[in-house]
């Protein structure tokens, strides 16, 4: 017994020492978070690794030639099971109207209540931070908004003076007399206006771009040069170079119902679409591609910071499908599927169309709707994807090019490229797949693809969001069914 007690004592002794690493022995780096599984993202959707083949299943219609059949292997990832919604979308625009109201408080001094200092404002203790950081963190124009009094800013309960403060803070924020419309004091949606931040991981991987050890560890330079968000070639100082800078209005083009038809009566999808409740679920259109892009990256921060608050492992960033990722998806596991729900027709047993197209030379609503439709109004594929033939297409991150098959790599093929203002029309075409509403059957296949400027919206273009996946998921998916 004594043994037995003196061997447990041993054991507690040792395994005591392996947890504060003082054995001498390769553990590991101690004290990372335990039992990482990532839990399935909010509407969204688990899509496993695999194999298939990239390209047309069926013959090419228009003999377009901008694809051909190649075997293809993709990660496993996390999608959307619907397209974003305008619901959806509308958090993104309505967090941005916020943000600048919070800021112009800031700016005016308003919103101050004497004792916490001021409402919008996240206080900052500034024996953590060093001087310079400790001015950015308090300055206005940079420091931490305060999200939990962000209602504070449209309560028009209030009649004190902090109200009136608040008031005429944000005026500049709403459209001035002269432009309103039946005296309606109305946001100015031009002024909505989106900053964001990415790090251009493809530049600082090329090697003439890396920090060159042997040549510059005593002058501590780089030696290669970076094109910036901007489009200027500057050489590269260090890693600040690689951060890139956005600037984009994020409120919807609503006119596209108008500009996208001549002679056609939309005015009133143009009036109500975006906003109005009845189309809270319906998928968001009038989006640019670049649009779309910041949406992703202020879906990516606002999950982090939220993680981050709470300690908890960050997660990847959320982006655009790639064409590889958004094909692969939409086949739903079935090898040979001409279209999502894998058979070679439009229409199911019952005689009913299965998706949101132009059926029949022009009959829009013989399918149920004659423009979009609330969002899963249809059947899902196999992964429990909605829509992802039908109802609007889709923007993917890849650029669009017609021999972009015939030299992406075969593992995760990517073909990205970042369109400057001043570059050609041709630069600036980006990769939508799925067809629409307003598309015939062939536009619906998952293999078709075709291509929209990245800088123009439609009113049939939406997208959809992806997230690569990240160690082992808590769903019912499992190695061992594969």
């Amino acid at each position: 017994m004594k043994k037995i007690i003196v061997a447990a004592a041993s054991g507690l002794m040792i395994l005591s020492a392996c947890n504060n690493g003082a054995t001498g022995e390769l553990i590991g780096a101690q004290n990372r978070p335990a039992n990482f599984g990532e839990t399935n993202p909010y509407g969204m959707v688990f899509i496993p690794q695999g194999s298939y083949n990239m390209g047309p299943n069926d013959q090419d219609v228009p003999f377009s030639m901008t694809a051909q059949s190649k075997t293809v292997t993709v990660d496993p990832f996390w999608m959307d099971n619907t397209e974003i919604t305008n619901n959806e979308y509308r958090q993104f625009v309505e967090w941005v109207r916020d943000s600048i109201a919070m800021r112009m408080c800031l700016m005016a001094g308003a919103g101050g209540d004497g004792k916490e200092g001021n409402l919008f404002q996240i206080s900052v203790d500034e024996n953590k931070y060093e001087p310079s950081d400790y001015e950015l963190l308090t300055d206005a124009k940079t420091c931490w908004l305060n999200w939990d009094n962000r209602d504070k800013i449209w309560d028009n309960s209030g009649k004190d003076e902090s109200r009136q403060e608040i008031l005429n803070a944000i005026k500049d924020l709403y459209l001035i007399k002269e432009e309103r419309f039946n005296k309606l004091q109305e946001i100015d949606t031009r002024k909505l206006v989106y900053d964001y931040y990415w790090v251009d991981l493809k530049q600082a991987a090329l090697k003439e771009n890396r920090y060159n050890f042997d040549a510059t560890y005593s002058s501590g330079k780089y030696e290669g040069t970076v094109i910036d968000a901007q489009g200027n070639v500057v050489p590269i100082q260090d890693r600040r170079n690689f951060i890139m800078q956005g600037r984009i209005p994020v409120y919807p083009d609503t006119l596209v119902w108008m500009s996208d038809y001549t002679y056609s009566y939309n005015e009133p999808m143009a009036r109500k679409y975006f906003w109005h409740v009845a189309f809270d679920d319906y998928p968001v259109v009038g989006v640019t591609w670049k649009q779309a892009t910041a949406f992703c990256i202020w879906r990516t921060d606002l999950l982090n910071n939220f993680l981050r608050k709470n300690h908890q492992p960050m997660v990847e960033q959320y982006r655009l499908p790639t064409e590889a990722e958004w094909e692969y998806a939409a086949r739903g596991g079935l090898a040979l599927s001409m279209y999502p729900w894998g058979g070679p027709y439009t229409r199911n047993n019952s005689g009913c169309f299965i998706a949101n197209f132009k059926p029949l030379r022009g009959r829009y609503a013989d399918d149920g709707a004659a423009r979009t439709i609330e969002v899963a109004t249809y059947a899902p594929n196999e992964y429990g994807l909605y829509d992802m033939a039908g109802n609007v297409a889709e923007w993917t991150s890849n650029a669009f090019d017609e021999s972009a098959y015939s030299y992406t790599h075969d593992l995760n093929p990517d073909y990205s490229y970042n369109a400057m203002a001043d570059d050609p029309p041709v630069l600036k075409r980006k990769v939508v797949r799925g067809g629409s509403w307003k598309d015939v059957g062939y536009y619906l296949q998952v293999a078709t693809r075709t291509y929209e400027y990245q800088d123009t919206a439609k009113c049939y273009i939406g997208f959809r969001c992806v997230r690569s996946y990240m160690g082992r998921s808590t769903s019912d998916w499992d190695y061992g069914n594969f």
